[in-house]
């Protein structure tokens, strides 16, 4: 289990903090009636797709950015066509494949609904789920009942989850490149307690989709998750991005 939670954190890059367990009451409905702790296929449209072989980044690709980086007018135009691609999607729904920095493989389903919110389960016998509510994100443990908790602002996440986003000017964007298969835009983020960590985001060079993305922690351990299957028509129920501090506990330390 230390493994499953040790892939998941590095996708956050953030310090947990303890949270007060209040009452217990039952647990927030799922989108379809179930509880939102029961794993969902999301539904698709058009014909399902089998899930992809993520593409590993290079790790010797993570060297000092240049502080003077500067980028031509064709650059410019594709981190501006993924910035608006990111701005009009407001809901996305879909499966993933994830591997982590031991090469490990683990797939599952996400649900997002922007601004700020986004459910990611884990598909059994793996039982972590990744639930942001707005604010804060946790990493569940289902088995054990317990939960890390994270500020949203402090995730690489925030950037997929932000209502509008412009990545030339609301990020620092180190790396734009294309290719026949994917466009590529690369973010660095330098925090004073934590350390530099990335996000690599990777999109359709016909389509425009977002692919997949790669987190770089500061210990230089990625973490890639590719997805597919996508959708951005469902109506998704609040309820299953309502964080649960009644069943499940904070750890202590």
């Amino acid at each position: 289990m230390g493994g499953a939670l040790l892939v998941t954190a590095s996708l956050l890059t953030a310090t947990s903090y303890a949270q007060t367990v209040p009452v217990p009451k039952p647990a927030p409905k799922g989108r379809d009636g179930g509880s939102a702790d029961t794993p969902k296929g999301p539904a698709t449209t058009g014909a399902t797709q089998a899930p992809p072989n993520p593409i590993i980044p290079d790790p010797r690709r993570n060297v000092p950015s240049n502080i003077f980086q500067t980028f031509d007018a064709t650059q410019k135009a594709q981190a501006a066509k993924a910035s608006a691609y990111l701005s009009s999607m407001q809901t996305l729904v879909g499966n993933f494949v994830q591997v982590g920095p031991d090469g490990n493989k683990t797939q599952g389903d996400f649900y997002i609904q922007k601004p700020g919110k986004m459910r990611v389960e884990y598909d059994p016998p793996n039982p972590i789920d990744i639930i942001a509510d707005g604010s804060s994100l946790v990493v569940r443990d289902r088995k054990l009942a317990t939960q890390d908790v994270y500020p949203l602002s402090q995730t690489p996440l925030r950037f997929l989850l932000s209502d509008r986003i412009d990545l030339m000017k609301d990020t620092n964007v180190i790396g734009v490149t294309a290719d026949d298969m994917f466009v590529s835009v690369t973010i660095e983020e330098k925090q004073a307690l934590v350390g530099t960590s990335r996000l690599l985001l990777m999109f359709g060079a016909k389509d425009g989709q977002l692919k997949q993305w790669t987190v770089t922690d500061p210990q230089g351990y990625d973490t890639t998750f590719a997805v597919y299957n996508l959708d951005s028509t469902k109506k998704l129920d609040p309820g299953m991005f309502k964080i649960d501090f009644t069943n499940y506990s904070v750890p202590p330390g």
